[in-house]
């Protein structure tokens, strides 16, 4: 029979987690490890790594943690403050300056955020380690966690199912992406191949392969190109197609998406932690979208960013920019509209944004509007959050082909521009690739990593001068160093 919840204590040392929390899912009870390696009733091993994938939708739809960090790092969004609202410390002035410190709340956040999974995960497999399907899946989940690790701080420790001891030490950055290249090459074979897109897969591993490969010259200093372009024709090949409306993606209701490979499945009741919608509108948007909060009014889309799109890319639908309405049609007023705000006090998102800090218009910058915000929606949306997309392999796969001398980059990225509606290019270049990814994947948390990888994430930008070689990596979070004197910081910090 099942339970609702039970209390799990780790069996493997995960870098400052506690020893033992609380599952909200449905566990075996009274049933043993050897009753369900002997069960061939799937729903046993849906609940048993139910957990795990829990762990992985969690804060990353959320503020202050791993998508914020990406986010605001990069040159796509800021956090303007305006007034007292949103000084936090400084923290997001920081983020969007480069000139973070190790004692981020958000850092710490991110790095809880990947481990705590992480720690589900090898608890799973220790006490279940008899069941390869299981095993399989869950050691390639753990590996797209990990890269995010090696993306976000490079040098951290490994901790699997056969950790012991004590506080673990940093493994390199080299370690780190072999760890997480065999784990799927070792794993990939026993994953289904079919189109499930809230669990890992044969196609959703290969892309993750091919993210992994296409930043190994990041990484480990020597270029992956070849390995990139075969992973991603792999998920090329499998079960998926561009979805004829870009927007479909991330509609309310798109676990039909055809294009989406591996997702998040969010829902406002069950699965809570998606906020953008609080994260982004302004306060009076809430009678826009009717929803059951007032929104906080914060991340913003950099003017330079929102003006890189062409007005007939239909996915310069992803910003909410210009005059803004209720859902009656009457005109929002903001009536504590600063005197100097030339647009006085009715509700207009503009492009320009005045100042980073410390008095930003309350209305200044575009809005992210890239995820349908549902009528009557709460503070969490039901979105599904699309972790892994086929255009974003396809354009992995153009890259990686332009730069080994290929010649399918072109025809590529002209079908992702079609499907924006934009005409056809002759010929690409990395800087062509650049710019569509960053259409593309706008409010996805790919913009610092590809920033990186093109050399232009140093440069300066709006309120940015040009920032040191070592932001590159994000530093240890601070309370990680002081629980563990094994941690090791990175350079520069």
């Amino acid at each position: 029979m099942f339970k609702s919840i039970k209390k799990i204590c780790l069996l493997v040392p995960v870098v400052m987690l506690a020893s033992c929390w609380e599952l909200d899912q449905e566990v075996l009870d009274g049933v043993t490890p050897e009753d369900v390696a002997n069960s061939n009733n799937p729903v046993l091993i849906d609940v048993l790594k139910a957990s795990a994938y829990s762990r992985i939708v969690g804060s990353w739809g959320g503020h202050n943690s791993i998508w914020s960090i990406h986010e605001v790092a990069s040159d796509e969004m800021s956090i303007p403050q305006k007034g007292a609202d949103w000084e936090d410390g400084g923290q997001w002035l920081r983020m969007h300056r480069h000139q973070w410190n190790p004692s981020e709340e958000s850092f710490n956040n991110s790095w809880n955020y990947c481990y705590s999974a992480i720690g589900e995960i090898n608890n799973l497999l220790v006490q279940y380690p008899d069941l390869p399907e299981l095993g399989a899946e869950l050691r390639v989940l753990r590996a797209f966690v990990y890269l995010w690790l090696i993306d976000t701080w490079g040098n951290v420790p490994i901790v699997d199912e056969t950790t012991t001891g004590g506080n673990p030490t940093n493994n390199s950055r080299a370690e780190v992406f072999a760890f997480i290249e065999n784990s799927i090459l070792d794993n990939v074979a026993l994953l289904p191949q079919v189109d499930s897109k809230t669990t890992m897969n044969y196609y959703s591993a290969h892309a993750v392969l091919a993210k992994l490969y296409l930043n190994a010259e990041v990484y480990i200093g020597t270029p992956r190109w070849a390995d990139a372009e075969a992973a991603a024709d792999v998920v090329i090949g499998g079960p998926y197609s561009l979805s004829s409306n870009f927007f479909s993606n991330f509609s309310t209701r798109n676990s039909g998406s055809t294009e989406n490979i591996f997702t998040l499945p969010y829902d406002e009741n069950n699965a809570g932690g998606f906020n953008l919608v609080q994260m982004t509108l302004h306060y009076s948007s809430q009678a826009t979208y009717d929803l059951q909060e007032q929104p906080w009014n914060g991340y913003a889309s950099l003017e330079e960013f929102y003006n890189g799109f062409d007005d007939d890319d239909v996915r310069k639908g992803s910003f909410l920019e210009g005059p803004q309405f209720a859902s009656d049609g009457s005109r929002l007023i903001d009536i504590s509209a600063e005197d100097d705000d030339p647009d006085g006090e009715p509700l207009t998102f503009t492009p320009e944004i005045n100042m980073l800090a410390p008095n930003a218009f309350r209305q200044a910058g575009v809005r992210v509007g890239k995820y349908e915000f549902a009528s009557g929606a709460g503070s969490s949306l039901s979105n599904d959050y699309p972790l892994i997309r086929l255009a974003d392999i396809m354009l992995i796969k153009a890259e990686a082909d332009l730069r080994s001398g290929g010649s399918e980059a072109t025809d590529l990225v002209n079908q992702i521009r079609s499907r924006a509606g934009l005409a056809a290019l002759g010929s690409v270049t990395l800087d062509d690739i650049y710019e569509e990814r960053g259409k593309e994947m706008f409010a996805e948390a790919s913009r610092r990593t590809d920033m990186i990888r093109f050399g232009k994430f140093n440069d300066p930008w709006w309120e940015k001068g040009s920032s040191e070689p070592f932001r590159a990596l994000f530093p240890i979070p601070l309370p990680q160093i002081n629980a563990n004197p094994n941690l090791t910081q990175n350079p520069g910090y």
